[in-house]
């Protein structure tokens, strides 16, 4: 019988192995250069990609701010908003900074010739775009065009409310970051006492007569009145709180739940600041107010709604303490890496108002933004890529773990409280 030809490769014997010859490494060398290629023209892709998004971008904002003007009140009011959300979520100071004059006088024209809706988006857009520029001369060439018609507005009682109300708000803000002179920020001041306190309840106990939409457009007129008392100076500290703490405390009876709120965070920051200022500061009337912020404290009013009274409580809780103790509850705000204590309530004033206008993208204005980094002296921004970010983060097995060891003591730490045997007694 013939012999069976023995296989080559696996399982069998081995024929002769060729030397590895250069043609082999040149054809392996052609490979890795073209992996590179591949990866090198794949980057390049990305950042045209990139690129072009950016570019698309850029022009969209173009034809918003051309918008601004347009004959169409409906065109006029997308503008605004897709402007508004562009700088809420955005840091674009280059992109603005060289057309700040032209949008300037876009906001102007939607401020004296739109009605209601239009010119809240337009105030709001004003306030952000001296978040964009920051505190220096370009927020103040926008501000200088912008006061007059703020206050024209704000003063006007023929004006719509909404608009005079949203002019209240953005005026406070705007003159926090651009005003240079504190002289222009007193008179602003007392542009907004003029308007506050027409809710006080008079001495002899007789309440204004006041619709809800003129109340909102006193609260915001308040709020933004205490806002700007966080850049006073000493001296006018004192003077107002001579003139004015007395007098605030009536704001406390007022049917509007946010007007309550609203003065007696404006008391408890006041008295946060002449502290600061006179360590030995008293007020005459310090027991009748404890008294009254107490009742609101503990407020169960069966009359009011059980949101409002909630809300309440826990607000004057916190206003009490800062009245009768001086203490104040702290707040961790956390963004990306890094961590923010709203420690006082001149901070959390400031906060709250820049929240307002940026809503959802203050965390990233945080991170990135200068001038809102250098208000709450969080130093200039981290640059942090994608990929020492995500090292940083904890996984989720390590979060689920801390998350029970923290249940865990908690329940324990509860449980030395709270007696389980319940003694019902006999009968």
């Amino acid at each position: 019988m013939p012999r069976a030809k023995k296989r080559s490769g696996r399982g069998g014997q081995q024929g002769n192995v060729q030397p590895f010859s250069d043609e082999d490494s040149s054809i392996e060398t052609l490979s890795h250069c073209s992996s590179l290629s591949e990866r090198t023209s794949a980057a390049e892709e990305a950042g045209e990609s990139e690129e072009m998004a950016q570019e698309d971008f850029q022009y969209k904002l173009k034809v918003y701010i051309d918008s601004t003007v347009d004959k169409s009140a409906k065109t006029r009011q997308g503008a605004l908003d897709g402007l508004k959300t562009a700088m809420a979520t955005k840091i674009l100071y280059e992109f603005i900074s060289e057309r700040r004059m032209t949008i300037t006088d876009g906001i102007e024209r939607c401020l004296k010739k739109g009605k209601g809706v239009e010119q809240c988006a337009a105030a709001s857009l004003a306030c952000l775009l001296c978040i964009q520029l920051g505190s220096g001369i370009e927020s103040e060439e926008v501000f200088k065009t912008l006061r007059p018609v703020f206050k024209t507005i704000l003063n006007d009682g023929a004006a719509n409310i909404q608009a005079r109300q949203a002019c209240a708000t953005s005026l406070g803000l705007c003159t926090l970051v651009a005003e240079d002179d504190i002289m222009d920020v007193y008179a602003t001041m007392e542009c907004f006492e003029s308007l506050f306190t027409h809710s006080y309840v008079r001495e002899d106990g007789s309440r204004p007569s006041v619709n809800p939409q003129t109340t909102q457009l006193h609260t915001n007129a308040l709020l933004s009145w205490a806002l700007l008392l966080t850049i006073c100076t000493s001296s006018h500290i004192r003077d107002i709180a001579r003139k004015h703490l007395a007098k605030l405390p009536r704001l406390l009876e007022n049917d509007d739940v946010n007007m309550r709120i609203a003065a007696g965070e404006t008391i408890a920051l006041l008295f946060e600041l002449i502290r600061d200022v006179d360590p030995e500061f008293d007020h005459d009337d310090w027991e009748s107010l404890c008294v009254k912020l107490n009742a609101l404290a503990t407020d169960c009013n069966k009359h009011r709604a059980k949101n409002d009274k909630r809300k309440q409580r826990s607000v004057f809780r916190d206003v009490l303490k800062a009245v009768e103790e001086g203490d104040f509850q702290s707040e961790t705000i956390r963004f990306g890496t890094e961590r923010m204590v709203i420690d006082s309530w001149v901070r959390k004033r400031t906060y709250d108002t820049f929240r307002e206008f940026v809503g959802s993208g203050m965390n990233y204005h945080l991170q990135a933004n200068e001038f809102i980094r250098d208000v709450f002296e969080l130093g200039p921004p981290m640059l942090i890529d994608s990929a020492a970010l995500k090292a940083m983060k904890s996984s989720r097995l390590e979060r689920h773990l801390y998350n029970a060891a923290a249940f865990k003591a908690r329940t324990k730490a509860r449980n030395k409280f709270r007696d389980k045997r319940v003694d019902v007694g006999e009968f």
